[in-house]
């Protein structure tokens, strides 16, 4: 499984930005998809996941209401829409894979997300 990450940049906080992760796999049932985030000098922190077969998402306290994590099953790609974006937001994106009840398998490239107050 490969996942290619893509869509982030420098913007201004209250912008939108939309990741795509599109990945390679005949299909993704009984996966969970995730999209993580690493600024520098902290931890990775899981932003959202979804689970490919229900499609039950989860999204952190950090970002409820402003990002949302969705998939599109025809071009198996999974997306972070994000907005009102806030310069604490400003990290490296990662979306991943993994079977549901195990850790995330697949890591894609990291995107660069910035966001100047």
């Amino acid at each position: 499984v490969q996942l290619q990450a893509s869509g982030g940049g420098l913007v201004q906080a209250g912008d939108s930005l939309r990741l795509s992760c599109e990945a390679s796999a005949r299909t993704f049932s009984g996966y969970r998809m995730g999209w993580f985030r690493q600024a520098p000098g902290k931890e990775r922190e899981l932003v959202a996941s979804l689970r490919w077969n229900s499609g039950i998402t989860y999204h952190a306290d950090s970002v409820k209401g402003r990002f949302t994590i969705s998939r599109d099953n025809a071009k198996n790609t999974v997306y972070l829409q994000m907005n009102s974006l806030k310069p604490e937001d400003t990290a490296v994106y990662y979306c991943a894979a993994g079977r549901e009840g195990e850790t995330y398998q697949y890591w894609g490239q990291g995107t660069q997300v910035t966001v100047s107050s």
